[in-house]
C-alpha cells in the first residue's frame, strides 16, 4: 500500500463529504415543503421522535475517534454501513417524491463516497463487507405526503449529523497516516 495513494483517496472522500454536507440544505429546501420542518436543530421536537419511531427510520452507526477500543476496521465498517443505509433511505423517499432529482443526485454522491470508503478499506487491508439494510418496511409506511415529508426531513437531518462524523473520522485518519 502506498501512503500517498491512501492519503489521496482519503482527501477525495473528505471532499465528497463536504459536497454532501453542502447539498443537504439545498435538497431539504427543494424536497421538504411542510411548514415547521427545518434543519435548525432547535426545531426538533418530541413529536418528531414519536414519528421517527412510528415510521421506524433506522439510526446510523456510531462513529468515534480511533482508539484501542475503536479500530480503523470498525470505523471504516461503520462508515460503509451508514453510507449504504442512507443510500437506501434516500432511494425510498425519492420514490415517493414528485421532485426527486436533487435527492437522487445526493444519493449518487453518497454512493461515490461509499466507493471511496471501500477503496480506503482495500488500501488499508481491512475487511470491506457490510450489512444490507432492508428499506421495504419504510416504503410501506410512507402512506401520505406528510409521512414522506417528515421521513425526508428526518433522514436528511440524520444524514447531516452522520456526514459530519464521517468527515471528523476521515480527518482523524488523514492525521494518522501523515
Amino acid at each position: 500500500m502506498s501512503d500517498s495513494e491512501l492519503t489521496g483517496v482519503v482527501e477525495e472522500a473528505r471532499s465528497l463529504v463536504t459536497k454532501v454536507l453542502d447539498a443537504i440544505p439545498v435538497v431539504h429546501g427543494s424536497c421538504v415543503t411542510t411548514q415547521g420542518l427545518t434543519l435548525d436543530p432547535s426545531g426538533y421536537s418530541m413529536n418528531l421522535e414519536y414519528m421517527v419511531t412510528l415510521l421506524d427510520i433506522p439510526s446510523a452507526p456510531k462513529l468515534k475517534a480511533l482508539a484501542a477500543d475503536f479500530t480503523l476496521e470498525m470505523c471504516l465498517y461503520r462508515m460503509a454501513e451508514g453510507l449504504q443505509m442512507y443510500s437506501g433511505l434516500l432511494n425510498v423517499v425519492a420514490g415517493h417524491l414528485t421532485s426527486s432529482q436533487k435527492i437522487s443526485d445526493l444519493g449518487a454522491d453518497i454512493k461515490d463516497l461509499l466507493s471511496k470508503v471501500q477503496r480506503i478499506q482495500k488500501l488499508s487491508h481491512v475487511s470491506s463487507q457490510s450489512a444490507e439494510t432492508d428499506m421495504s418496511s419504510l416504503s410501506s409506511r410512507l402512506t401520505g405526503d406528510y409521512e414522506v415529508q417528515l421521513a425526508t426531513h428526518v433522514i436528511l437531518g440524520h444524514l447531516r449529523s452522520f456526514a459530519q462524523d464521517v468527515f471528523r473520522s476521515l480527518r482523524n485518519l488523514a492525521q494518522t497516516i501523515s
